[in-house]
């Protein structure tokens, strides 16, 4: 349990200076010591839920792919095999936000696992939302213009949230080119590395954002992730030459990756209120409301936000605490604070209104 809640220490170590919650000045009120009270328990991740739940979603998930490869095309199997292996492999591959939570040191088979049988397949290697992701934490990050996993939805013209979603339709096409194009090159040239791995190397929303280049103790890991990524992309390519893989492979992968990523696109976009739109620094209290719980229907709101991500608002206050411990410490909160109203602030009814709030929000900030 200690070493979970280190990384918490880590990241909560933001009352050393002063911070601004100009989008949220309600956040002072928020009863923080009491909720870290009531979930003191719920640190410690369980190696037989993660090894249980992500192999049995991977192995679901491309079997899914394999029939539909060899479905009719258009037929009820062919559609029904489309839709699970995208709700099956979104489930897979969301588990790279766990790994990113995970302590250097630990679940490191479980790690290279992931990677083999979902990350590099899917071109999203684990380094692309380690550092990045631990970085949205952090209190000299989340919501400023190194954060980026915030844009300021809320104050921004509505049509960046249609954008924001539809630019999935590319994203299936530019993960190939990294990996397949670029990654041989990045070997060559050291220049085109380092670039590469400042601004095409990040699952982020924002695309201006300009990552950190590695340490040195990262580096080597890096361009091993890189290296084997492209070489899922070349056996696959190779594969189809020699007449393996049918084209239908193709047609089916970028179908699933880019339905996955507008899944997860409509999921960023409920997952928080976005609407610090001075970029400023945050409170740990109000990094949470303007965070957002979505508890909605416990069977069908994992299928848009699964491995508990719709308890986005509660992973930000604790953001160390396992997924499979994210319900349950959601719901001890909200019934046992002594005055949950600033808890429940954050919480939304279900994903269309989380999606609807922000919509009404942006266009209400375009007439003021």
């Amino acid at each position: 349990m200690q070493k979970v809640a280190t990384e918490q220490d880590q990241i909560d170590g933001r009352v050393s200076e002063p911070v601004v919650s100009g989008a949220h000045p309600e956040a002072a009120d928020f009863p923080l010591k009491e909720a870290r009270k009531l979930v003191r328990d719920l640190w410690q991740p369980n190696a037989r839920i993660y090894w249980t739940d992500f192999p049995i979603s991977a192995f679901i998930g491309w079997g899914a792919v394999a029939v539909a490869v060899m479905s009719p095309l258009g037929s009820i199997i062919h559609i029904a095999a489309l839709i699970v292996a995208t709700l099956a492999l979104y489930r897979a591959v969301i588990f790279i936000h766990e790994l990113a939570h995970f302590r250097k040191g630990t679940f490191t088979g479980f790690r290279r696992f992931w990677n083999a049988t979902c990350g590099m397949p899917m071109m999203v290697p684990a380094y692309t939302y380690a550092d990045v992701h631990i970085d949205h934490h952090k209190p000299q990050h989340y919501g400023t213009e190194q954060d980026g996993e915030y844009l300021p939805f809320a104050v921004n013209e509505p049509w960046k949230i249609v954008a924001f979603v539809a630019q999935a339709f590319i994203v299936p096409i530019l993960l190939v080119f990294r990996y397949a194009m670029l990654m041989p090159l990045t070997l060559m040239i050291p220049a085109l590395r380092d670039y590469v791995w400042e601004r095409a190397s990040s699952l982020v929303i924002d695309y201006t954002y300009i990552r950190p280049l590695p340490k040195k103790d990262q580096k080597a890991g890096w361009m091993l992730e890189d290296v084997f990524t492209g070489l899922y992309a070349y056996a696959a390519f190779g594969l189809w030459y020699v007449d393996v893989l049918p084209t239908m492979f193709f047609v089916v992968w970028y179908v699933v990756t880019f339905a996955i990523f507008v899944l997860n696109g409509l999921r960023t976009l409920a997952a928080h209120a976005y609407r610090n739109g001075g970029r400023e620094r945050m409170t740990q209290q109000a990094e949470f409301l303007d965070s957002v719980d979505v508890p909605g229907n416990r069977y069908i709101s994992p299928l848009w936000a699964p491995v508990g991500l719709r308890f986005h608002a509660t992973h930000h206050l604790f953001p160390g605490m396992p997924y499979h411990s994210l319900e349950k410490a959601y719901f001890r909160l909200k019934d046992e604070l002594p005055d949950n109203r600033l808890y429940l602030a954050a919480t939304r009814k279900n994903l269309w209104a989380a999606v609807a709030q922000l919509w009404r929000e942006a266009k209400a900030s375009q007439k003021s």
